[in-house]
């Protein structure tokens, strides 16, 4: 079946390969339904990358965010939680292991958690990991591999790989139809986006 991606034709349900020139705002890899490989190429792209995802985002959502130090884990959650319209804003959660968001449309939570200094599931269930996850709200994971146990199997896992000095390779991928759907839904919103903003 034939689609299309940033203007061009593709190919549904095969692994193809797409890559665009800098000027014309996106560079994209599509390996499978499930999995989206997108290039960023300063930190204001990664962050209007992550706004997109986040308006989005409903309720029972977990967004795993893995990466070396200074990959771009925080720029990309902070424009995740001003898509979503978080307050305050989403800021580095380091130095307090969780944070907790909310916005003004509803009473939803967004909790954001940096699991750098856990090393385990039996630490990760000193933050209170389960009311978290079971509650009526959003979950922002930075460093989620140290908890991976833990974690629910369905999930959106984004991994953020320094390629240059400021251009990022931002790959999803998502476990279980939810997130499936939610790589259509942010591949459509933003490399099929017209906003001359996510243009680097």
């Amino acid at each position: 079946m034939i689609g299309t991606l940033c203007g061009l034709p593709t190919l549904a349900h095969q692994a193809i390969i797409i890559r665009m020139f800098p000027h014309e705002g996106c560079a994209v890899t599509i390996i499978r339904d499930d999995q989206l490989d997108i290039i960023s190429y300063n930190p204001q792209q990664t962050a209007r990358l992550g706004m997109r995802l986040g308006a989005l985002l409903e309720v029972g959502d977990v967004i795993c965010l893995s990466g070396d130090m200074g990959a771009g884990k925080t720029m990309f959650a902070s424009g995740v939680g001003k898509g979503w319209g978080a307050e305050p804003p989403l800021t580095s959660p380091t130095y307090n292991l969780v944070h907790v968001h909310r916005r003004k449309k509803d009473t939803v939570k967004l909790f954001h958690l940096d699991c750098y200094r856990l090393s385990d599931v039996l630490e990760a269930e000193t933050i209170g990991l389960d009311d978290i996850l079971n509650g009526a709200t959003i979950s922002i994971f930075e460093w989620p591999e140290h908890i991976k146990e833990a974690l629910p199997t369905e999930r959106l896992w984004i991994d953020i790989r320094i390629v240059e000095t400021t251009r990022r390779s931002i790959v999803l991928e998502g476990a279980g139809k939810r997130y499936q759907t939610l790589i259509g839904l942010f591949r459509a919103a933003a490399l099929g986006s017209k906003d001359k903003s996510l243009k680097p």
